[in-house]
């Protein structure tokens, strides 16, 4: 993990969030890219201009944000970029490959009932890689414990599970794996590759109607410092799939969440 991605919009959560992923790359020796992404307006009707200005609030809203942290000697690279926000991101990720992505859940204006606002919510469903949501306010600290829930078993893909590995080898992390069977679990979702298992550190197979009530069950059971899933169109968001913004009452976690970005 060497390229960790901060965007940074409107909430003052921003400062905080941004630290906690400079502590997080002071640890394992990560570079920190921190963007602010603002849309560019159609040229025509001279609005060269204002697209000009558009430009330099977003580079004020970065200098603002930087003057809150403390780098600790982490390189930390600041950019605005334009476009819209899913664009802007993948246009990043072509260029600089990243690792993971640090995310507030809200915006200041978003109602306080709502744990992922539109952006942040459109963010982690709709992008191809392995998010990390930060509580408003969290400050970094090793996490002791993950609690990893799915339903499917296969990971066929070994880079899927870097975020995971690199928890465990550089904090110690014990990762709990939690495997979820529903009533439409078939026989290879039931099997576990050979990757995850040499991963875990406790396995536990239980029945669920779904993925995210066997998380509610079981999260304090095992009282994890990092709570993991993954990002599947049938999976734990599976209901919440269809719209950005998630709500409290829908799903909340106090701790961080690992969002790990396995297609269907």
């Amino acid at each position: 993990m060497k390229n960790i991605l901060v965007p940074v919009g409107s909430s003052e959560n921003s400062a905080s969030n941004l630290q906690y992923a400079i502590d997080l790359a002071k640890e394992i020796n990560a570079k920190v890219y921190v963007v602010s992404i603002f849309k560019e307006l159609s040229k025509v009707g001279g609005l060269s201009k204002v697209n000009t200005i558009l430009k330099e609030d977003s580079e004020n809203r970065l200098n603002e944000v930087l003057a809150l942290v403390d780098t600790k000697g982490v390189s930390v690279i600041s950019h605005p970029v334009k476009g819209e926000v899913l664009e802007g991101i993948s246009r990043i990720n072509r260029q600089i490959p990243i690792d993971l992505m640090v995310l507030a859940p809200r915006s200041n204006s978003i109602k306080e009932e709502v744990y992922l606002g539109k952006t942040s919510g459109k963010l982690l469903k709709r992008t191809n890689i392995p998010i990390l949501v930060v509580p408003e306010g969290a400050k970094f600290k090793s996490p002791k414990t993950m609690l990893m829930a799915f339903k499917n078993g296969s990971f066929e893909h070994d880079d899927l599970l870097d975020a995971v590995r690199q928890f465990k080898d550089r904090f110690g992390t014990v990762v709990n794996v939690l495997h979820v069977e529903t009533p439409n679990t078939t026989e290879e979702m039931a099997a576990v590759t050979d990757n995850l298992m040499a991963l875990k550190s406790s396995y536990t197979r239980v029945e669920a109607a779904t993925t995210f009530q066997a998380v509610i069950e079981y999260f304090q059971q095992y009282h994890p410092d990092i709570l993991c899933v993954v990002r599947r169109k049938r999976g734990f968001f599976k209901k919440m799939w269809e719209k950005n913004e998630i709500y409290k009452s829908e799903f909340y976690t106090s701790k961080p969440l690992l969002v790990l970005p396995v297609q269907d």
